[in-house]
């Protein structure tokens, strides 16, 4: 596929939404990233950060409307009928407040957290914590009980009620802190999920390793060189006992959520990336970690922007010198 311009994705990021919510009907902003970033033929796929601003353009403009309603915000094309929003808000609120109702959000979570589990007790990083007492004795629709991992390592210690999901011990990388995501948005390097997580493996100096549904390029590249591990899932899990919301929301005509996987048990990408791929990768990430440290620290903590720290980090990971002006020398973007 040939490279596109800024302006060329913008282009295809408005015809896409357009061509969608004309489709849809009206949806969440998850429905679209689903069927712009995640769907669709793979040489128009848009991610976030570029779907985004030309959404909020389109509001400006008119062509788009949005509305806050059950606690979400819903988009729409500005010339649809009232009978047509109607139909399509009744039909996908529903299934909208069923995914976020009772204790569903917190299993959710649970749900990625067993399966990097059960991937690790068959890995050969046997030294690990954060564990799981009671996965045979009820089904998934009902809170597991975990065992957290410790909040310190000797003098290095997590505030508050702080937790990695897990800490694993590599023999010559040293500790590795795990962070599971369970999520459906797309994670940027600024978002609370990864800075929270960046933070704790800081103040524990262990190497962070984080799984997540979906993490754009611009991640990657950016914390990659900073010895951050990352592991795509692709797909969200949902419980097993959840079985029949699952199934509505995965139908392209309501939430379009195609990419949800019941159950807990690791598919063949999470065996492999935790029993094999990880032991072998982990020595060059804490190289990268210890030297870039400094930079995490400074960007997560506050103190320098992303774009000082995608600057910075990306001058020093290739020996050039840090110290440039940002406006002459603009950080990393996505091509």
């Amino acid at each position: 596929m040939p490279k596109l311009s800024r302006a060329d994705r913008d282009l295809l990021a408005e015809k896409r939404l357009l061509v969608n919510l004309r489709a849809h009907g009206v949806a969440i902003a998850r429905t679209l990233e689903q069927k712009i970033g995640d769907g669709g033929p793979y040489n128009q796929r848009i991610d976030p950060h570029i779907l985004t601003p030309v959404r909020n353009r389109l509001i400006q403009e008119g062509t788009i409307r949005e509305h806050e309603h059950g606690g979400v915000t819903w988009y729409f094309p500005a010339d649809i009928t009232q009978a047509k929003l109607d139909e399509r808000y009744h039909a996908q609120l529903p299934v909208y407040q069923q995914l976020h109702a009772g204790s569903l959000p917190k299993r959710l979570g649970q749900t990625l957290e067993i399966a990097t589990y059960k991937a690790l007790l068959d890995g050969p990083l046997e030294e690990f914590s954060g564990r799981y007492f009671d996965l045979t004795s009820h089904d998934d629709s009902a809170m597991y009980r975990k065992e957290e991992p410790p909040q310190h390592i000797g003098r290095r210690t997590l505030s508050g009620n702080q937790n990695l999901d897990f800490l694993i011990r590599h023999p010559t990388a040293g500790y590795l802190g795990v962070e599971c995501k369970n999520v459906r948005v797309w994670l940027y390097p600024q978002d609370d999920d990864i800075t929270e997580a960046l933070q704790k493996c800081l103040a524990l100096n262990a190497v962070p390793v984080i799984i997540a549904r979906r993490i754009p390029y611009a991640t990657f590249a950016v914390l990659s060189r900073c010895g951050v591990i990352i592991h795509q899932t692709y797909n969200q899990l949902l419980p097993s006992a959840d079985a029949e919301i699952a199934a509505l929301a995965k139908q392209k005509d309501l939430l379009g959520f195609h990419d949800i996987r019941l159950g807990n048990e690791p598919d063949g990408r999470m065996v492999k990336f935790i029993t094999k791929n990880l032991p072998l990768i982990a020595d060059e990430a804490r190289r990268k970690f210890d030297e870039h440290s400094d930079l995490l620290d400074g960007f997560v903590n506050g103190h320098m922007s992303y774009a000082e720290f995608a600057g910075r980090s990306g001058r020093r990971s290739r020996g050039e010198p840090e110290d440039f002006d940002e406006d002459l020398h603009p950080p990393f973007e996505e091509p």
